[in-house]
């Protein structure tokens, strides 16, 4: 069958409406030449141009049918040719435009003899096309009948090495007509075709003997990637934005000034020679699929730009946009699913099949809507490269939400997860998960003179509201709008308050600095939005962030915002990285004196808190790790350090075994003081794991508390990707546990111990491994790492 161009389809069906006034012939032939032309140019391009289309092909694929089309086609030809006759000889023999002349010299209609020479040139080629297809027939049939024998002969293998095979052929008998792609690939029905497809471009049957196959050559190494230097020229990383099909909607423009933006926020840097191992990388090739923003998707965040929505995720993407291409990277940005799916080489057809080639890419930035994309795209090969994938997941995605089978078990199955990805795959806006990656963003950081200025300009009577929709304000705002401060001069002011001040041509959810620095020395939060970049912007910009404490915290179990999102943020009442305010990375990495949580609900304590700041000159103050240095090393490490393609190596069979387990000696031992476990310095072996090894710490949790918990009490970061050290049975009775029975499960509170009844517990899926949740009767082991100050997300070593 004859596949049609939809954009073809479009043009030929608005110049069939465009000519339905000719049916009276009202309109003069000197409009029909042209759109006639028009559409003639269209169609000799779409029949003949062999890099425009694969009409040729298509037609070959029709076999008889398609000769039969072109058989249509050449006739409808020479009728529009008579026509065009007969609208000539009307023309000469009427009267209708004598007087049009003077104003439509002979020449405008020269054109016309031109045309219908086209037209004949187009007759010819459609009928040497089909002189071609008869051919191709011919020659077809004869080599049918050649192999017709053998491909009746074909029967599905018994290869205990393939147990899937007779089964993938059976699916492929009832379904093969699902989906196009299986025709791109030349299954046409028969049994040998199915077998070919599914030894050659699956694999789940062996290759065919009587298939005519060349010893693959071994292809030479490719050869070695280029060291490029760090601030080497920077172009407009815009124009890299992918335009096909996403010039259609301002979206494209909308990530494109969001980058710009941020392009200029990253040149302040100076100087990075503090930073050595950024002077030189190897690059890779990365694909980064901003998914929201395309199409298919919906139009949401767009429509809000300009009206102080919540718009961090924009300054996150801006931001490892820039990162990734300062660090040297080549990067190619896709904001439209049919550029998607050119860069990744997905088939014609529903997405059923594999890619045509190799993924080109050694890493992939997406976010959830993208990884739908993809997985609807790619197939079986979405299974295979799925562990190249990062996905920026602002709220992150614990494991047990994240394990399909086991969230739809137990309940936790969401909008948003169960994707099978290894954990630390998914990068957070903020480090309140250590089982996922923390990515981060940038704010500016300020030089002494700009902090000098802003000393100097602070108006201790105003305050900024954070955000300037209407629904923010629906708290009850009319006692603070009376609320009387003593100022620094000892003068009673009533305190003013002012919508969040960002503006158009600013990135929506950060504050403009000239915004601080002129007029502002409060900012207050009234709960909403959660865990956006502005409070970090105004701190930067020495401004005091004031929210409101939430009791009880807010979490998935009982607040509609969190409801549906792949975690819950569910601990106990004195827990860290809970949603305990409005920004708890402001108020348990930060703290007082730049930040300021108080219950709103008590009218003294929260007055007092006005009055402390107001009396308070706080400096501009920015963690290192949300600074550009901090966000560069960040990701640096990241991409040098995390593999989820290859399998962690194990610990190598001892020739020795303990006495007491019979099991493989453990390589942790316990610390000098006796009260958790390190990596032992005779163990004799040391894994390629990253973080290193040296920084682990096995600790016992306290019932009802969480790793991360646990960890951050000891001074700690909870580490998931060391569970597996520590899940065996030796690991109980070093730390003096006493087990009557261990069992293997799925759970993602494993390893754990149920002291009162002495019964252990070691986790079966490897993907459950989480530093989130607890039960009043475990007592979990937690596996912790120490970090650097200031940035969280790594180890002293692991630099």
């Amino acid at each position: 069958m004859i596949t049609v161009n939809a954009d073809g389809k479009i043009m030929v069906r608005r110049c069939l409406v465009t000519l339905r006034p000719f049916r009276r012939l009202k309109m003069t032939p000197l409009f029909f030449l042209g759109c006639f032309s028009f559409l003639c140019n269209s169609t000799q391009t779409s029949l003949i141009g062999d890099k425009k289309t694969n009409l040729f092909n298509d037609i070959v694929m029709g076999a008889l049918e398609s000769r039969g089309v072109l058989r249509r086609m050449s006739d409808m030809l020479e009728m529009l040719m008579k026509r065009m006759d007969i609208l000539a000889r009307l023309e000469n023999s009427t009267d209708f435009h004598k007087g049009d002349e003077a104003r439509f010299p002979l020449d405008r209609f020269q054109p016309a003899a031109g045309l219908m020479e086209r037209i004949q040139a187009i007759a010819q080629n459609v009928s040497d096309i089909a002189v071609k297809v008869d051919q191709i027939l011919r020659n077809s049939l004869l080599n049918g009948k050649v192999m017709e024998g053998r491909r009746d002969q074909c029967e599905v293998p018994r290869d205990p090495k393939y147990p899937d095979c007779a089964g993938k052929v059976e699916w492929m008998r009832a379904r093969w007509t699902s989906d196009p792609c299986y025709a791109f690939f030349g299954v046409d029905g028969t049994e040998c075709s199915f077998l070919i497809y599914l030894s050659e471009v699956e694999w789940f049957c062996p290759p065919l003997p009587w298939r005519n196959r060349t010893v693959a050559v071994p292809s030479p190494p490719p050869p070695p990637r280029a060291q490029v230097r760090l601030f080497q020229a920077l172009p407009d990383l815009a124009l890299n934005v992918s335009r096909d099909g996403a010039s259609t909607t301002s979206l494209c423009n909308l990530c494109r000034c969001f980058i710009t933006l941020t392009m200029e926020s990253f040149l302040f840097i100076s100087s990075l020679s503090q930073l050595s191992q950024f002077k030189a990388i190897v690059p890779c090739p990365i694909l980064v699929h901003i998914g929201f923003l395309t199409e298919e998707s919906g139009d949401v965040f767009s429509p809000r730009v300009l009206k102080g929505g919540p718009l961090g995720e924009m300054v996150q993407w801006a931001d490892i946009l820039a990162a990734l291409f300062m660090l040297g990277h080549s990067l190619r940005v896709t904001v439209s699913l049919k550029e998607l799916q050119s860069h990744l080489g997905v088939p014609p057809g529903r997405g059923n099949c594999p890619l045509t080639s190799p993924l080109p890419f050694d890493l992939i930035y997406t976010d959830y809507h993208g990884l739908q994309q993809m997985k609807q795209h790619m197939g079986l090969s979405f299974k295979k490269y799925r562990c190249r994938v990062r996905v920026i997941d602002t709220f992150g995605t614990e494991p047990a939400y994240n394990h399909e089978e086991y969230a739809t078990l137990r309940g936790y199955r969401t909008n948003w997860g169960y994707w099978n990805l290894q954990p630390t795959q998914f990068m957070t806006m903020f480090p309140h998960t250590p089982d996922n990656s923390f990515m981060g963003f940038v704010s500016e950081e300020l030089n002494q003179t700009e902090r000098q200025l802003i000393k100097a300009n602070k108006v201790s009577s105003m305050a900024v509201v954070y955000g300037k929709e209407a629904s923010i304000w629906k708290v009850s705002v009319l006692g603070l709008l009376g609320t009387s401060q003593a100022g620094r001069d000892g003068h009673k002011q009533p305190l003013a308050l002012t919508p969040s001040c960002g503006g158009a041509g600013f990135p929506v959810g950060e504050i403009p600095q000239q915004c601080c620095v002129s007029a502002l020395q409060l900012f207050i939060g009234f709960g909403f939005p959660y865990e956006g970049p502005a409070p970090l912007e105004a701190i930067a910009n020495g401004c005091v962030f004031l929210q409101a404490r939430f009791n009880p915290p807010h979490s998935s179990l009982n607040h509609e915002f969190f409801r549906g999102k792949p975690t819950s943020r569910e601990a106990t009442g004195t827990a860290v990285f809970q949603v305990s305010s409005q920004h708890p990375y402001a108020e348990d990495f930060i703290g007082k004196p730049h930040v300021w949580t108080v219950d709103y609900n008590n009218s003294e304590e929260f007055e007092a808190a006005i009055k402390t700041i107001m009396r308070t000159q706080v400096d501009p103050y920015l963690p290192y790790e949300y600074t550009s240095e901090g966000m560069l090393e960040r990701i640096h490490a990241y991409i040098q350090h995390q593999d989820f393609c290859t399998t962690p190596s194990l610990p190598p069979s001892p020739k020795t075994k303990s006495p007491a387990m019979q099991s493989p000696l453990s390589p942790l031992a316990l610390s000098p003081n006796s009260t958790h476990l390190v990596w032992s310095p005779s163990a004799g072996w040391a894994p390629q794991a990253w973080p290193p090894v040296a920084s682990l710490q096995v600790w016992v949790s306290e019932p009802q508390h969480t790793c991360t918990e646990t960890s951050w009490w000891h001074g700690l970061v909870c580490k998931p990707t060391f569970f597996r050290f520590l899940n065996k049975e030796e690991v109980f009775l070093q730390l003096s546990i006493a087990c009557d029975s261990t069992e293997y499960e799925m759970n993602h509170l494993y390893p754990a111990v149920a002291e009162n009844v002495r019964e252990c517990y070691l986790q079966k899926e490897p993907l459950l491994f989480s530093c989130a949740g607890y039960n009043p009767k475990y007592r979990r082991l937690c596996p912790c790492r120490d970090f650097r100050r200031g940035q969280v997300a790594l180890c002293r070593d692991c630099l």
